[in-house]
């Protein structure tokens, strides 16, 4: 009797049903990561890498912004070009110097045989844990406000730019690119990759110009956004609200100036007056010496 066919058939069978039973027992591939794998790698979006700082930052900002008085300025933060975890990491390490500071500063005491109560170096270094801890956040506002300053001088020429265009018959969203691209700070960065944006995404430049200024706190973008916003066929209309919100812009900009230069002005009064103050008791000295010793 031939066995060989048997076999064949045997096997063949057999084989058949281990696939069907590995299949059955196979877990079904996740959608996510199968469709992940299906994207090409050109249109992937890679996620942003951190250094370390930025991770350690980000890592103690996860388990202190729980606290009460913990906050990050996230709009200057985003602003100025600055990474959250790094600026978390700044305020941790400057408070942990100002608590460590006054116990370190009293080891010489110590050592000198001066023994001081233990509320002293711990009260001070509380205290100096907390204003140091406020350091970054008043340092960040004030180059927040510096910067959104430079924005507004950068408006000011961009407005009387896309007047131009305007007036040259160029179309709301034409003009708005093209006078974008003629200046290179990072206002008009800020404002090319705004409306390349709107350009890909098909939507209005006056929206993105309304977002990029609600992303940055940059108020001064939304008179714009509404002027190309409301603007109609007539160029010359809204070549005189351009115009006019430019003349506008560039008083209260001459104005904030002046203000800031009063309050300069009379800061250095002061010190003026201490020093003459000086003088006067120091030319009044002998003589009251002179009076005294009689």
């Amino acid at each position: 009797m031939n066995l060989l066919p048997v076999v064949v058939s045997g096997g063949t069978v057999g084989a058949g049903l281990a696939l069907l039973v590995r299949e059955l027992l196979t877990p079904q591939p996740a959608l996510g990561p199968a469709l992940e794998r299906s994207i090409p790698a050109d249109l992937t979006v890679p996620e942003p890498e951190w250094d370390r700082e930025e991770r350690w930052g980000r890592w103690l900002l996860a388990r202190l912004e729980r606290l009460p008085g913990v906050r990050v300025p996230a709009t200057d933060l985003a602003l100025l070009g600055q990474g959250s975890g790094q600026f978390m990491l700044k305020k941790t390490a400057l408070s942990a110097l100002g608590l460590l500071g006054p116990a370190i500063a009293t080891i010489p005491w110590i050592i000198a045989g001066i023994s001081l109560p233990l509320y002293v170096p711990a009260g001070a270094g509380l205290l100096a844990a907390a204003l140091l801890f406020l350091i970054p956040d008043l340092a960040v506002r004030d180059q927040a406000k510096r910067a959104r300053e430079e924005f507004a001088h950068a408006l000011s020429a961009y407005l009387d730019l896309v007047a131009l265009k305007r007036a040259a018959d160029a179309g709301p969203a034409q003009a708005l690119e093209k006078a974008a691209t003629v200046g290179e700070g990072w206002p008009f960065l800020y404002l090319q990759g705004a409306l390349r944006r709107a350009r890909l995404e098909k939507i209005p430049p006056y929206q993105a110009l309304t977002e990029l200024s609600a992303q940055y706190g940059l108020p001064v973008l939304d008179d714009i956004a509404d002027i190309m916003r409301g603007s109609a066929t007539d160029g010359a209309a809204v070549y005189k609200a351009l115009r006019a919100r430019s003349a506008a812009l560039n008083a209260e900009l001459l104005a904030a100036q002046a203000t800031e230069a009063n309050a300069a002005s009379e800061k250095m009064t002061a010190p003026g007056a201490l020093l003459a103050v000086l003088v006067m008791l120091l030319m009044a000295f002998p003589a009251v010496i002179r009076m005294l010793t009689l």
